[in-house]
Order: C-alpha cells, then structure tokens, then sequence
C-alpha cells in the first residue's frame, strides 16, 4: 500500500489543485492512504475534511519580509514546523510527499528530504511562490501549470482541475445553464465575473450606473451574465437578457452558456478557460506581484484571450474593445481554437504520473 502526503493550503489556488490530485490517487487505488498536510489556519483545515480526507497539521510559519521580532523569531519556528513534518512522515510511513505551495510547503519539502522521501512539486501561478521556489532544488519532480513559469527543472503539466470542469459537456448542458440563470438558450451570453469577491472594476464597467456596459452587450444581440460577488451592492436592473447574480455555486453551468468570458486572471480560471477553449478578455488584478498577468501570458500569446489592464478598464474600453469582439464571429472562433490549444484537462492525470514516475526511481513504486 502506498501512503502519500499532499501538503498546500492557506488559499483555495492552493487547496483545489491539491484535492483534485487526491480524488484521483483515491479512485484509482482504494487501498491507498492519501493525507494531507495543512494548517488550522488555511481554507484546507475546513475543505480537507469535508472532502473526506485525513488532514495533519503543521504550525503555519510565515518567511520573514524584513527584519523584525518575528524575523528574529523565524529560524527556532520553521526548524520546529520541520520536525513536526518528519514525525507525520515517520509514524504515517510516507512513501512520497506532494507539494502545491502555500506555508504547509516548504517544511514539508525539507522534511522530506532529511527523511528521504521523494518530493514532488507543482505550480500553479506563472510567478512562483517562495516555497516552490525552495522546493524546486532538489526535488525528484516539478511541475508548472503555465509555458515559462521559471522553476528548475520544471514541465508544463497544466492544472489540476475541477472534476466539473474536466467532464463538462457544454452543449449538453446549454440549455438547463440557460434556465438556470433565466436567460434565452438562443442568443450567444457574455459572462463577467471576478471571482468570488467579485470585482470592483468590472461592475463600475458593465453595471447600472457606471457607464451601463450592460446595455451595449445586449444592443449587440448578446445576453449577459453578470457575477458580482457577495459583497457587492451593484443593482439589477431587471432588464430581459442581463442576469445578475451576488454568487453562483454552478460554474459550470455558467462556462457551459458561457460563449465569451470578462474575468479576472486567476490561475485557476485562466486554466479553466483554456481547457473548455473559451475566448476570454483578462483584466488582470492591479494589487500583489503581477502574477495575475503572467498566469494569463500564455493565452494571450497564442492569440486566445485579450488583456486590458486594470486601471483601463472602463465603460469606454468595454465600447471600444470588448462589443466589436461580440460581433466578430470569425475573430471569436479563432480564439476559442487557440484558448483550447494552450489548455488541458489532464492536468490531474500528469501530475499523477509524475508522482509515479518519483515513485519508481526511489525504489518505492
């Protein structure tokens, strides 16, 4: 039987990938014990076990930013969250640990490695985090999700997706999605969304009041499903064609209506996008380390998707921009070519099969 650890957490960027190669470990061989390593503080120690898995804690032990008490503080901190990583591996008998970023990461690499255990680590931001960034030395595999993430000695094995997502028939589900959201399963739909805060810059541009981008999309002959996010307070007009919703809990419903997409550039919903070939024009979230607009560079580069920064991101823009793209089917349909050209939805299925491939030169598989 072999026994595998998959450390990440804090975000569900972290969290999704991780649960998705843990499903797949699970169906494919019931004797298997898959853990999970995480924090009490991160979105896995409620997800985690939800989803029916055994999660062991490590103390969440932040890399100093600069010299400060909890700098001074740093070295006794992680050395102990390491030991705590080797004595899960020890008593659980790890045959090999998984890595996906976030705090529970990086002692787990260096656990593992003392306790020579193979690692394996995958990416999945274009702009690597420090942890990986670590691990990535002297692990036996890493893998990225995007073309030119710089990590040593990585490959392109695209994302971990969404079981959802990886099955979804979109023309089978066309019209229940058009039901579900209240719009006409004839006319083509326009989905913006910004994540599940929504986002501020897309609502001021396509929202009542803010420029009304909405009214242009349905000039265009388009319907409009608008996400806004929970906190959101954007009025729905009530207008025929343009649904507005706070949340939405069936994405893939929303992707299998969806024939053009405005979104953020997350890591998980560029993949997303790519791997169902759907054309998409990014505004990158302005606030963090830019990673938002490198995880959409591939896309973009192959003629798959259109960026618009943030700060340009008005009524104005979506006029001059996004309502010709509605109208230019020939445009559209060479994106979506392109979109599912960059995208994968065996993601799960190679970096299962790296962790095999750990396995077999460590003698353990």
């Amino acid at each position: 039987m072999t026994t595998y650890l998959l450390a990440g957490g804090g975000t569900a960027g972290h969290v999704n990938p991780l649960l998705a190669v843990a499903d797949a470990l699970r169906a494919r061989d019931p004797e298997a014990e898959v853990l999970v390593l995480g924090t009490r503080e991160g979105l896995e120690a409620r997800l985690v076990p939800e989803r029916g898995y055994e999660l062991l804690f490590v103390d969440k032990v932040p890399f100093p930013r600069r010299p400060n008490p909890a700098a001074a503080a740093f070295p006794a901190r992680f050395r102990r969250a390491i030991a705590q990583v080797r004595a899960h591996i020890s008593a659980r008998r790890v045959d090999v640990v998984v890595g996906f970023g976030g705090y529970a990461s990086a002692p787990a690499y260096m656990a593992a490695r003392r306790e020579r255990v193979p690692f394996v680590v995958h990416e999945a931001n274009a702009r690597p985090g420090l942890a990986n960034v670590l691990g990535a030395r002297s692990a036996a595999g890493v893998g990225v999700a995007f073309e030119g993430t710089p990590l040593r000695g990585s490959r392109v094995v695209g994302m971990p997706l969404r079981r959802e997502i990886v099955t979804l028939d979109r023309d089978a589900l066309h019209a229940e999605a058009a039901a579900h959201f209240g719009l006409g399963p004839a006319k083509p739909v326009l989905l913006v969304f910004g994540g599940s805060l929504g986002a501020q810059r897309l609502n001021a541009a396509f929202g009542e009041g803010h420029g009304a981008g909405w009214r242009d999309v349905l000039d265009a002959g388009w319907q409009l499903l608008h996400v806004t996010g929970e906190r959101s307070e954007l009025p729905d007009p009530g207008a025929a064609g343009y649904a507005v919703r706070r949340y939405v809990d069936r994405m893939d419903l929303a992707f299998a209506l969806a024939d053009f997409v405005v979104s953020r550039a997350g890591a998980a919903t560029v993949s997303e996008l790519s791997a169902l070939g759907i054309p998409t024009v990014y505004v990158p979230y302005a606030v963090g380390n830019g990673e938002q607009a490198l995880n959409a560079s591939s896309a973009i580069r192959a003629g798959a998707a259109v960026l618009i920064p943030d700060a340009e991101f008005t009524g104005d823009r979506v006029r001059a921009e996004v309502i010709p793209l509605l109208s230019d089917d020939a445009r559209r349909a060479a994106m979506a070519a392109a979109a599912a050209s960059v995208g994968t939805r065996t993601g799960t299925e190679n970096v299962v099969e790296m962790i095999d491939e750990a396995l077999r030169e460590s003698g353990r598989g």
